[in-house]
């Protein structure tokens, strides 16, 4: 019962999530036709983003009316992004891994921190869909991660064996995620890393929670990047001159490194530290 719930949750956070990055891209366009519509988050009516024709409940089923319409918005026939249903379906998937994979036994404390984590995730899943799409992080979307973030953290720490150690190696986990890339986009005055990224990193810091853990997700993104770029290069398909956005990167890491870190650095200590 766990898992299906988790998989509707899933899918309609997913939806959520698609509107949301639709609309505060709206909202930041100067002049475009959708600027002048409701597109509060809370109040505004979903829409097609075409013809912004408001949408009825059976037009809003995560997947299923995509799939019935075959891709196509209902009233003015144009083609929907498959956009949609896969974010739909990697939310539904992340909750559900998060839930299979979560690294430690649940009691009262997990279970808040998991329940925070599932919002985190929907905030995360936001940026990368939003960064992939126009090469921003917005603040719009990063303030809230943030307060979630700084929840979560707050938990940990006050939860902790030893809250004045767990509160330390947040603090040195926020300096290194953040510290790396802010020294990086100083040396090259942006043009190897973005501003949004810095901050990215500062609050990915705060939820991994340790010196080695944000290490560790910075390693996994810089792997991560280094693996889809040099192919894309090859096949000339990525210019040298062009950038590709490295804030789903440091999510991705982030995500593997909350669910395996703790394995990861067991095995790494065991194979090379002997440990």
């Amino acid at each position: 019962m766990i898992i299906v719930a988790l998989v509707v949750f899933g899918l309609v956070f997913g939806s959520f999530v698609n509107a949301l990055v639709w609309r505060v891209h709206e909202q930041d366009k100067k002049g475009s036709k959708a600027s002048k519509l409701d597109l509060s988050i809370g109040k505004g009516r979903s829409m097609c983003p075409n013809c912004h024709h408001q949408l009825q409940g059976k037009d809003l089923i995560p997947v299923l009316s995509w799939l019935s319409l075959r891709g196509k918005c209902r009233y003015c026939h144009k083609a929907i992004s498959v956009q949609y249903p896969m974010v739909e379906l990697a939310t539904a998937g992340l909750f559900v891994g998060s839930y299979i994979w979560w690294p430690v036994a649940f009691n009262a404390t997990q279970s808040y921190l998991f329940v925070i984590w599932l919002l985190i995730i929907v905030g995360l899943v936001a940026l990368t869909v939003y960064d992939l799409r126009w090469y921003l992080l917005p603040n719009r979307i990063m303030t809230p991660i943030a307060w979630l973030a700084a929840l979560y953290a707050g938990i940990s720490i006050a939860t902790a064996n030893r809250p004045v150690t767990a509160l330390i190696n947040t603090a040195l986990a926020v300096l290194i995620g953040g510290g790396i890339f802010y020294v990086l986009f100083q040396l090259s005055g942006g043009k190897w890393i973005g501003g949004g990224d810095v901050k990215l990193g500062w609050l990915l810091g705060l939820i991994a929670g340790t010196p080695s853990r944000a290490l560790l997700f910075i390693f996994i993104a810089s792997i991560a990047g280094t693996l889809v770029s040099l192919p894309l290069l090859a096949t000339k398909r990525l210019k040298k001159s062009q950038v590709i956005p490295f804030g789903p990167f440091l999510i991705l890491g982030l995500i593997v490194t909350q669910l395996f870190g703790s394995a990861i650095l067991d095995w790494y200590q065991r194979v090379f530290l002997n440990i």
